[in-house]
């Protein structure tokens, strides 16, 4: 981090600026200036040094917030997620003093007036500060709250080349698997997840279940252990047809609804066998991370030890500058970013 400055009077960030046709797209963004108030008692003035651009914001900006636990964002509303950055003014009562990292929800602005208690001190746990904006958390949370890897197990991943699915294999590995293997829209990422995330085989799937799980009896013909969905939809469907007796489906992400132009990010149907369900012992389960609160804490003690011994990577892509910032978001709708897209905003 840079050396701590005093806070500007005016500060920028991005706001929805109206409601979207389809997939939200970069005018449908602002770029705005607004006022920055000095903190008051218990608040702190955090300067953005990165921010996570996440397709979760697509849902928000859609409105279907039942059960998740953030707001929607309606036109006029400043977007928000976490966010890395420097407190440059503390108000009274502040456990805070300026110049010390913390991470907060509040990104997309450069800077931010946020509560004491929305702040968490970066501390010495990770070696990078980029890293604490890792979604790791929820592939690490499922892998061993809701699936319980075993030694030897064969692994599917769906949609691996993102944010979730690039640290899941790799943890996948680190938890005993014997086989992980992947889907990604692309045959250039697919190389990289075998070359860089630690999976045996990755998978261009096909549109159609039928043929996704024909491509997925082809990479394991006996079947997956653990599913890990970051996607459902077609794929989701498929990995029900390809699961072994026993298996654990963990349910991470819906990217087939958040991603489609034909929905609002709230919804993403499959169908499931049901009867292939109870006659194979088949559990699916959703993770949230609220309902596991003390995976983040572990969770951030051993990707530190395995980042620092080499034995795993944080997969991720750097845009810089706030202007940039919309069009990162189109990107990652599109599918063109590998592993987690975070903003950097210099100082100025």
């Amino acid at each position: 981090m840079a050396a701590s400055v005093s806070p500007p009077s005016v500060t920028r960030e991005i706001r929805l600026a109206g409601a979207p046709e389809g997939l939200p797209a970069p005018g449908d963004f602002d770029v705005a200036e607004r006022p920055l108030a000095a903190p008051g008692p218990g608040e702190v003035v955090v300067r953005t040094a990165y921010f996570l651009v996440f397709p979760g914001l697509r849902t928000l900006i859609g409105g279907r917030t039942e059960g998740v636990p953030l707001p929607p964002v309606h036109p006029g509303d400043t977007l928000f997620g976490p966010a890395v950055g420097e407190v440059v003014a503390a108000g009274a009562g502040s456990p805070f003093r300026p110049g010390e990292t913390v991470t907060h929800l509040l990104g997309w602005r450069e800077h931010a007036l946020v509560p004491a208690e929305g702040c968490v001190p970066l501390g010495d746990a990770l070696p990078d500060p980029v890293a604490h904006l890792s979604s790791g958390s929820a592939a690490y949370g499922a892998l061993t709250r809701l699936a319980g890897v075993r030694p030897g197990d064969t692994v599917l991943v769906t949609g691996a080349a993102g944010a979730v699915g690039t640290l899941a294999g790799q943890v996948a590995r680190l938890l005993g698997a014997g086989r992980v293997v992947g889907t990604t829209r692309s045959p250039a990422k697919a190389e990289r997840l075998r070359r860089e995330a630690g999976y045996d085989d990755v998978l261009v799937p096909a549109a159609r279940p039928a043929d996704v799980a024909r491509q997925l009896r082809r990479l394991a013909p006996d079947g997956f252990d653990v599913v890990l969905d970051t996607v459902g939809g077609a794929q989701l469907t498929a990995a029900v047809e390809v699961a072994r007796r026993g298996a654990r489906l963990a349910l991470v992400g819906a990217l087939a609804g958040q991603l489609s132009a034909d929905r609002d990010g709230g919804s993403a149907p499959a169908e499931i066998d049901s009867y292939r369900v109870v006659t194979h012992g088949i559990t699916l389960r959703g993770y949230s991370g609220s309902d596991h609160p003390d995976v983040a804490q572990e969770w951030t003690r051993r990707f530190g030890a395995w980042l620092r011994s080499g034995e795993i990577t944080f997969p991720y892509t750097r845009i810089t500058g706030m202007e940039r910032a919309p069009v990162a978001l189109q990107e990652l709708f599109e599918g063109r970013h590998f592993g987690t897209v975070v903003v950097e905003l210099p100082a100025r």
